[in-house]
């Protein structure tokens, strides 16, 4: 029996749980006070997600840059191929809060949002 430590991030309270897997499969969970930390941890050593936050520039704005985010969460195995793909995007102003930037991005079938209002110069 593999057993793995982790800290909840489902909620404040940061509970340490400890998640017990057998033949690749969670067995239980320990260490939870809310069921949030149950459900994290399974998902977790399971299927690790991400939300991902960055900016992307843009022309044309009062800013030169607009803050970011991927509408829903991604695998992390796909990080650095989301920040790659934002990395090498350019938008033009205006940009306002959940306006599509990047549609699809990194073939994850997420998009990636404007979190911030941008307006033209």
């Amino acid at each position: 029996m593999e057993k793995r430590e982790l800290t909840c991030i489902g909620c404040p309270m940061g509970c340490q749980l400890t998640v017990s897997m057998e033949n690749g499969e969670v067995t239980e969970v320990t260490g939870n006070t809310c069921p949030k930390g149950d459900i994290y941890a399974r998902k977790e050593v399971v299927n690790p997600t991400r939300i991902v936050t960055s900016t992307v520039k843009i022309t044309g704005g009062d800013k030169e840059r607009v803050s970011c985010k991927t509408a829903s969460d991604i695998p992390k195995s796909k990080i650095f191929d989301v920040m790659k793909d934002i990395d090498a995007a350019r938008v033009i102003a205006p940009a306002h809060i959940g306006d599509v930037l990047i549609r699809d991005v990194a073939g994850t079938g997420v998009d990636v949002i404007a979190t911030r209002n941008v307006e033209v110069v």
